[in-house]
């Protein structure tokens, strides 16, 4: 079996949230812990991070893989989705899982028939913690697929629980509130293990409080110790000064730009300090270096990333009203002559609340990206149209991009956003 017949076989095989949405997700943690066995519980063999959060969570995912990299630990990671190559979602020490690596273990899966019928983002996981075992990882980081109680990775027993921040975002399965949200991401709050919450919010603090509470997990909210003085950015970095609780000041070089990484920042500053409070040792230059380098060690993109100059092109993976808030206001303090939008979303972001967010003095090239979720370029025009944003309809992200690419001028703005999918097609296009 070859990579392409294993990917043929991943996409055709197993339902993925990707393509169908919810009717993809399995309820419950039992195939996850069949898998695990199946393997020899390798998630077993190596310390974990577990990373929750309605947005952040991936940004906050790399870093942390950076700094313990930067500390000298061997680090898997495990995110999703990809935006191009599946194999972004497993890596060790920044490098991409092999295509015999996965082309085996589907081939293995087949052999072997285990008592198990996994959607895909539980063979991906198992995937993952079987790989982290073979190549000797020291800690691997997991980011959360989606909510956290009960979510596939919810199987591990991590040193380190992180919940980035709360939004309303699939609400027809994680609930309608806040709080409910909260509930479902606090479900990864493990007994007696520290967890770090990266931002207040009056109506989640509470909840959050209450899991701690019951599970003995003593918890720690980053905008408590840390605020940040001052950040500026440059092309590709943002140097950014803060302050602890206690008035020792921190300067870093941060390699990420955005509004949102600022938060982020924060989260992951306090995430290395309870984890130095365990047997971590991670130095400050360690820390400082694994900032400075983490779209180089870790392989991150899409974040607020510019990808092309002359005209300069940004990409952005924000996809929900929580996330696309810091977007339009980064749009909105943008200083270009005009701004470019190649824009499509999925049919389960709330499109009539977020295009409102958007800049309305901006060129929109609304397109579509070839997954079955995705909003058709027409309707997502006509939805924009409502919010007073004016563009026209491409069938593709191709065809939108070479006509924003016609438009643009040198010194004008080009940004692609709205969906991982859109970003993902920009990306494999240019």
């Amino acid at each position: 079996m070859n990579y392409q017949e294993a990917l043929d076989i991943l996409n055709s095989e197993f339902p993925a949230f990707h393509h169908i949405g919810a009717g993809a997700m399995k309820i419950g943690l039992g195939n996850s812990y069949d898998l695990c066995q199946w393997l020899g519980n390798p998630q077993k063999k190596y310390r974990t991070i577990h990373v929750a959060g309605t947005n952040g969570k991936g940004s906050t995912s790399h870093s942390l893989c950076s700094v313990l990299m930067s500390a000298g630990y061997r680090v898997g990671l495990y995110t999703s989705p990809h935006l191009v190559d599946f194999r972004e979602r497993i890596r060790v020490d920044g490098q991409m899982i092999s295509q015999d690596a996965v082309s085996a273990f589907i081939q293995r899966f087949i052999d072997e028939k285990p008592p198990v019928e996994p959607s895909f983002f539980e063979i991906s996981m198992a995937m993952a913690f079987d790989y982290f075992a073979n190549q000797n990882v020291d800690v691997a980081v997991i980011e959360v697929g989606l909510g956290g109680r009960m979510d596939s990775t919810n199987v591990i027993e991590p040193d380190l629980c992180v919940i980035t921040n709360i939004g309303l975002e699939h609400t027809q399965i994680l609930g309608d509130t806040k709080a409910k949200i909260a509930f479902e991401k606090g479900g990864i709050i493990k007994a007696n293990t520290p967890v770090v919450i990266g931002e207040r919010d009056a109506e989640t603090d509470g909840v959050f409080d209450n899991i701690a509470a019951e599970k003995n997990a003593r918890i720690v909210y980053a905008q408590d110790g840390f605020r940040i003085l001052s950040a500026e950015e440059s092309r590709d970095m943002t140097w950014m000064k803060m302050a602890r609780s206690n008035g020792d000041e921190e300067s870093v070089l941060y390699a990420l730009n955005g509004l949102c990484q600022q938060r982020n920042i924060l989260t992951v500053m306090a995430s290395v300090d309870v984890l130095n409070s365990l047997d971590y040792n991670i130095s400050g230059d360690a820390l400082r270096r694994g900032l400075r380098k983490v779209v180089s060690q870790t392989g991150l993109t899409g974040r607020w990333q510019k990808i092309a100059s002359h005209p300069d092109t940004v990409i952005d993976t924000g996809h929900n009203a929580h996330g696309i808030k810091f977007v339009a206001r980064q749009l909105a303090e943008s200083h270009y002559d005009s701004i470019h939008i190649v824009w499509g979303m999925v049919n389960d972001k709330n499109p009539q609340i977020v295009m409102p967010m958007m800049p309305k003095n901006a060129r929109y090239y609304f397109t579509q990206a070839p997954t079955d979720r995705a909003i058709s370029a027409s309707e997502m025009k006509a939805i924009g149209a409502e919010a007073g944003l004016l563009g026209d309809a491409y069938p593709n992200v191709a065809e939108a991009l070479k006509a924003a690419k016609a438009n643009a001028g040198e010194n004008d703005l080009l940004f692609i956003g709205g969906s991982n999918f859109i970003v993902g097609e920009a990306l494999s296009n240019m």
